[in-house]
């Protein structure tokens, strides 16, 4: 870690062991609890983006598991976040579940756990690869498979988001005190903007981005990052629809409650909520997140259109 950090954050470098408070009820966390968890858990985030801004491109060792691309960064930062989450909070009241980790982990170590641990050390690996600067950290926690507690942090621009559950959503800068942030409050169709993936698209994808209604678009990398553009007002609206793969539980339950606590929302496009920490890790199917404002008729939409393109 960076001598800046050290000043910024020094409980990064010792963090106190976490214990639940006497009275506290492990399917409800205590306020205080959670605003303990929120200060370690940005720490830590803080912690993975200096690693990450630090990593020589040239060192990357890049490995090619089943398709898709792993580096170095993406197991150091997981390490990093994993011993520091272990020797902050221990094993046993605590469930994690991570990118990186998790086909090697036995699925009874978390299902059906109260309070997971829910990581992504590096959502955007090819965009960290070519250099683009368009990838993001991820710490969400789960309490009973909903998140309640989120960090997305975006490296490349020094930038942490921060929520927990009924609290708002705060963008902290490095060494900047952190404020609450909004989404838009843009309500008309014409006006909306969409943020989508460059890599992660397909014809069934493409043929719904070319009729959907919302026809404004700008492209950004991770999940992380285009939560983010919607976050900071540069958009206001992210499609996903699963193909051959769909985007996992890490990718998507830190963004979630960020977006969420910011007057956002982000639900499947019959509009049931996302569940999280399941046997299967993926979320299959049509996700639809926005600024809240037209979310039930863009989620109707989609469906419409999505059967019209199945039936051609």
């Amino acid at each position: 870690m960076s001598k800046a950090l050290q000043l910024l954050f020094p409980s990064a470098l010792c963090l106190l062991p976490f214990t639940l408070l006497e009275n506290s009820n492990l399917n409800h966390l205590h306020a205080t609890e959670l605003q303990e968890l929120l200060t370690i858990a940005r720490s830590i985030g803080w912690g993975a983006a200096d690693i990450l801004l630090n990593v020589q491109l040239a060192d990357l060792a890049i490995q090619d598991a089943t398709g898709e691309p792993i580096t170095a960064a993406d197991t150091a930062v997981d390490d990093y976040i994993l011993n520091n989450l272990h020797a902050s909070l221990g094993r046993n009241e605590f469930a994690y579940l991570t990118e990186e980790t998790y086909k090697a982990q036995p699925s009874h170590e978390r299902l059906g756990k109260p309070l997971v641990w829910v990581i992504d050390p590096l959502d955007g690996t090819k965009d960290f690869i070519q250099g683009t600067g368009e990838y993001a950290v991820h710490i969400a926690l789960l309490e009973n498979d909903r998140p309640v507690l989120a960090v997305v942090v975006c490296p490349a621009t020094s930038t942490l988001y921060f929520a927990t559950l009924g609290n708002g959503t705060f963008v902290e800068r490095w060494h900047e005190t952190p404020v609450p942030i909004r989404v838009s409050q843009r309500s008309h169709v014409e006006e909306l903007t969409i943020v989508a993936s460059r890599s992660h698209r397909n014809q069934r994808l493409n043929q719904l981005m070319q009729q959907f209604p919302v026809q404004k678009q700008r492209s950004v990398g991770s999940v992380g990052g285009k939560i983010a553009t919607i976050l900071q007002q540069q958009a206001d609206v992210y499609v996903s629809l699963s193909g051959s793969s769909a985007p996992k539980d890490w990718d998507l339950a830190a963004p979630e409650l960020v977006l969420t606590e910011a007057g956002g929302r982000l639900t499947h496009f019959d509009g049931t909520p996302l569940r999280y920490n399941q046997e299967d890790v993926s979320q299959w199917g049509g996700l639809l997140a926005s600024n809240g404002q037209c979310h039930n008729f863009l989620c109707a939409e989609a469906t419409k259109l999505l059967a019209e393109i199945d039936a051609s």
